[in-house]
């Protein structure tokens, strides 16, 4: 009999975080970001998350062997910023990459909310990821993971028809109804595009609520959380989706709380215990879907309600989002590349957060991300950089048809010249 799969899964993203943009600024600075806040917060995390969690996983690949595997997926932006400011992250993940145990999935390249923006800004960015995995880690992603989560029937279709035959999205009880996260699904549009569920609960006892002294489950042993894991399968299930960001250990939790000796012993236990074995996107992909999952709407691994209201749920935000992407016909007609890596890094879900009222409804929870004091100083900071980009995109669309417009008038000049001088003829 096989045995069930526990799926390991980590999101690696920093955003380019955005300056101090004033109003007096527009037209005069068109630098955008906190290159101070961007260095010192990658280099802060490469201390404290990246390169520990990235040997302890290097180390317990080493002592285990095929039996333990684990998966990231890494936004271009973190790439980006990992080059600058920290390069030595970047090649700690290419000597994971190295091992042969661990998967690295596909996302958008900005991890950006394209999906829900611009198919074709979509599309785009996912090949643009897909190379950037393929040239710094190797390997070529074959599983694909939507930005936030993001997930839909639609979008499912989509991400089938640029190449993808596995997608992973959020498992709660809001989403999956009376269903099991515990299994894999296909796609109720496209049945060849298989599904791998996050178990919210087990995921967030580790992502959430791990280090928190009042929660009465607190201190978690790697003992009691594989009996967790045991318990929600005993009904049926063979497949638990452990997804989280990589922030968790380390950052949001820090060596003090046991938060690595915990993943230490965890995996141990799993291995011991026999019932389970770690396997990857890919390989758990084998495994026959039970069923198609119906996802009309769409749904996010937000911790509040599973939807894009923390994006896209107010007033400020919507406004925000529509500017950007209105945006885009005019840049693919420029079609140059330090627009559009503006233009992408505007996209950043991130900045959209910010301006969520949430922060302030949900217990503070993630208050210690946000840089800005309320949503609207998050809004009116990023409509002051977009309002620059704005001009810089129409004075050079004015500047790419200027040549075209005097063409054009050339000829009509010329044409008239003719026709005067055919007139002048017939008189005679």
């Amino acid at each position: 009999m096989a045995k069930k799969q526990i799926c390991l899964y980590f999101q690696v993203h920093q955003p380019a975080r955005l300056r101090l943009y004033r109003f007096f600024d527009i037209g005069k600075d068109s630098h955008y970001y906190d290159d101070f806040a961007n260095r010192s917060i990658v280099r802060r995390l490469a201390q404290r998350c990246y390169l520990p969690t990235n040997q302890l996983l290097l180390d317990l690949i080493n002592a285990n062997g095929d039996s333990f595997k684990v998966s990231f997926s890494i936004s271009g932006t973190a790439i980006e910023l990992f080059e600058r400011y920290a390069p030595e992250v970047l090649d700690s993940f290419r000597e994971l990459a190295a091992t042969g145990k661990v998967e690295f999935l596909c996302e958008t390249y900005y991890h950006s909310l394209a999906s829900l923006g611009n198919p074709a800004e979509f599309a785009l960015q996912v090949n643009k990821h897909k190379d950037a995995v393929k040239q710094h880690f190797g390997v070529e992603p074959v599983t694909f993971r939507n930005t936030e989560l993001i997930y839909s029937d639609g979008i499912g279709e989509y991400v089938h028809s640029l190449g993808f035959k596995t997608m992973l999205a959020e498992g709660a009880k809001n989403v999956v109804g009376w269903r099991s996260p515990n299994f894999v699904y296909s796609n109720a549009l496209q049945p060849k595009l298989k599904v791998i569920l996050r178990n919210y609960s087990l995921s967030d006892d580790i992502a959430v609520r791990f280090g928190d002294r009042s929660w009465d489950e607190w201190p978690l042993s790697a003992e009691k959380y594989l009996s967790w894991i045991k318990a929600s399968v005993k009904d049926g299930g063979n497949v638990v989706g452990l997804f989280m960001n990589y922030e968790t250990f380390g950052e949001r939790f820090g060596s003090e709380t046991g938060i690595y000796d915990f993943l230490r012993s965890f995996v141990g236990e799993v291995i011991a215990d026999g019932e389970f074995e770690f396997g990857t996107p890919a390989s758990i992909s084998r495994l026959k879907a039970v069923a198609p999952l119906e996802v009309p709407e769409v749904t996010s691994w937000d911790d509040v309600e599973s939807d894009v209201t923390s994006w896209l749920g107010n007033e400020l935000q919507q406004d925000a989002f529509n500017k950007v992407y209105d945006l885009y016909e005019k840049l693919a007609i420029l079609n140059q590349p330090s627009m559009w890596n503006d233009f992408g890094h505007l996209q950043e879900s991130d900045h959209f957060y910010y301006m969520s009222t949430r922060f302030f409804s949900d217990g503070g929870s993630h208050k210690d991300v946000n840089p800005y004091d309320t949503p609207y100083e998050a809004f009116i900071n990023y409509m002051n950089v977009l309002g620059d980009f704005s001009i810089r995109v129409d004075d050079a669309l004015l500047t790419f048809t200027r040549p075209v417009e005097k063409e054009k008038a050339a000829a009509v000049k010329k044409v008239v010249k003719k026709s005067a001088k055919k007139a002048a003829v017939k008189k005679k």
